[in-house]
């Protein structure tokens, strides 16, 4: 078997076999241990699963989530609803149960996420803790009034043999939670966080992206809740405080909690710290304000300790290799044959119109792409080129007009037009740092993709290695590391806004070189918009000039750029001069 298709298998063996690892330090601690600190060392676990979940809504999808706990209590009720009931299943059951009630309440309070973000979604999400808090005083949780303990497992009825079961449960989130961010959900997370557009540009759904992340909190949020009744016996309000919520939010953002590592390692700082406060004779409500200080530290330095951390390790990495960001490699470009000719059009743009407010962006633009062809389209700064795009692509509905793919209408949000063959990139960055190369393409892509294939294509256009992190690529590279993963996508036709920005100079010319062999390669059409005129000439046989928001000449590029009237508008414009 290729040596690439065995990178998956052992992708794979390593988490797992650190998962046994960590259960086999479980059990050394749970023997080891003195009870008192096995108690403490289960709550660790507890705070530890909550953690992970705010890494996810929080860390990888960059939602503000501020009733953490308020899942946990969820899951709290489930498990103490279930047990008063004497429900089959048993404690285990209950506890999946409680996870998986808590994730429907996950999502239904995900809900305002899809309009709200920052300092409004945290209001809500602390509202709603507040209100759970008042309520749970109220009502408080099922069985109490009675007395009645929640019943361990029979072979974990012990604190010690608990908490090794308590350890098992948490390598088990942590391994679900790895594999998660691995795949298609934790691409979505992680694009959503760094750019809605360019989430929804690539074809995935931005609702989708953002409920998921808050399932997934809000399920592990859940069964630290019903972890935790286990480990006291009865569910109190006390133990899922707004307050409280607000403090392991402000100690995920501090600890890096969207590292499997540091949310173990921030739990142990949410139990540590109360701990010595105590043994110092300082009241522990003092922990707040050190876990307060802490995140305001965080916050203000634009980082978090695990960030840090790795920033460090991967910084002697490189200097050890003598290499910092990876740019674009330099390679030869091989001859091919040439692209089939043009064929009927395959992207037709009718009177398009755009107006904002009493300022018309664009007035009754046509345009038409044909299949295996280039369309370069032009114009001065201002003359309306961006909005055709983001027109076309669906990010603006009040455009007017008629957009033709394929023969068919092409209407609907930008998620749609993506799914229905039309991909697009930006002018600003949207590759999200977090990923590597390869699982941007892959997320881009949407389809299945051979290893193999993905190498040639990133070779093809000088990218960086598949397995290198995007937070080590520079601009320049990340750009053509998105036209790659919207290639592989094998839309009908691909619209460039200004592909060409942030790479080198002496870049253009082979990019150039690139991009003209697309249709051939990859049977793509495509639509370029660019500031550079050496690369629009080297690419594009014909050429839309935009002026005022105007179609001002449309045709072949040598009589385009001699019209007269495009000189003009160019006056000043030092390309044309």
């Amino acid at each position: 078997m290729p040596l690439a298709e065995r990178k998956p298998a052992r992708s794979i063996g390593i988490p797992l076999l650190i998962a046994v690892v960590a259960v086999a330090v479980g059990y050394g601690l749970s023997v080891g241990l003195e009870g008192y600190f096995v108690y403490l060392g289960m709550s660790a676990v507890v705070a530890a699963i909550a953690l992970l979940g705010l890494g996810v809504v929080t860390g990888s999808a960059g939602m503000i989530s501020l009733c953490q706990l308020t899942f946990a209590a969820v899951g709290a009720w489930v498990v103490s609803a279930l047990n008063k009931a004497e429900a089959p299943g048993g404690f285990l059951v209950w506890l999946l149960l409680g996870g998986l009630a808590a994730g429907v309440v996950g999502i239904l309070v995900g809900l305002p996420a899809l309009r709200l973000r920052g300092i409004n979604l945290a209001v809500v999400t602390l509202g709603l803790a507040a209100a759970a808090d008042l309520t749970l005083v109220q009502l408080q949780f099922p069985g109490v009034s009675e007395g009645i303990s929640v019943l361990r497992p029979d072979a974990f009825t012990d604190d010690r043999s608990y908490f090794l079961l308590a350890v098992v449960v948490l390598v088990a989130c942590c391994l679900a939670v790895y594999f998660l961010r691995r795949g298609r959900w934790g691409s979505g997370w992680q694009a959503v966080a760094f750019s809605e557009r360019g989430t929804a540009a690539a074809g995935a759904s931005v609702r989708t992206s953002k409920l998921t992340a808050f399932a997934v909190s809000a399920t592990l949020g859940g069964i630290s809740g019903g972890l935790l009744t286990g480990q006291v016996g009865l569910a109190f309000p006390a133990s899922f405080t707004s307050i409280q919520s607000l403090a392991l939010y402000v100690l995920a953002i501090m600890s890096g909690a969207h590292l499997i590592d540091m949310a173990v390692f921030g739990a142990v700082l949410w139990v540590a710290v109360p701990e010595l406060l105590k043994r110092w004779g300082v009241p522990q409500d003092w922990g707040y304000v050190v876990f307060g200080l802490l995140g305001v530290q965080a916050l203000t330095s634009g980082g978090n300790l695990g960030t840090a951390l790795r920033e460090l390790w991967h910084r002697r990495a490189r200097s050890r290799e003598g290499n910092g960001h990876v740019g674009i490699e330099h390679r030869e470009v091989e001859t091919v044959d040439e692209a089939p000719p043009p064929g009927p059009p395959v992207l037709v743009v009718r009177d398009l119109s755009v107006r904002f407010g009493q300022v018309a962006a664009l007035s009754s633009v046509d345009i038409a792409v044909p299949e295996h062809g280039i369309l370069g389209v032009i114009g001065p700064n201002g003359a309306g080129k961006s909005t055709l795009v983001d027109a076309i692509s669906g990010f603006l509905p009040q455009a007017q007009g008629e957009v033709e793919l394929g023969g068919g209408p092409l209407t609907g949000p930008p998620t749609r037009r993506a799914r229905s063959g039309l991909r697009r990139t930006f002018q600003q960055d949207r590759v999200p740092p977090g990923l590597t190369v390869e699982a941007y393409v892959r997320f881009v892509a949407r389809r299945r993709l051979a290893t193999r294939e993905i190498a040639d294509a990133l070779e093809f256009f000088g990218c960086p290695p598949a397995r290198t992190p995007l937070s080590r690529v520079d601009v320049g590279a990340r750009r053509l590391v998105e036209v790659v993963g919207h290639l592989l996508a094998r839309p009908r036709i691909l619209l460039l806004d200004e592909p060409a920005a942030g790479l080198p100079h002496e870049e253009h010319v082979a990019f150039g070189e690139r991009l003209r062999r697309v249709p051939a390669r990859f049977g793509v059409s495509l639509l370029l918009i660019e500031h550079d005129l050496d690369l629009v000439r080297s690419v594009c046989d014909t050429i839309t000039v935009l002026d005022f928001g105007q179609v001002l000449a449309t045709g072949p590029q040598a009589e385009v750029l001699a019209d007269p009237a495009v000189l003009k508008a160019y006056m000043g414009e030092t390309e044309l001069l």
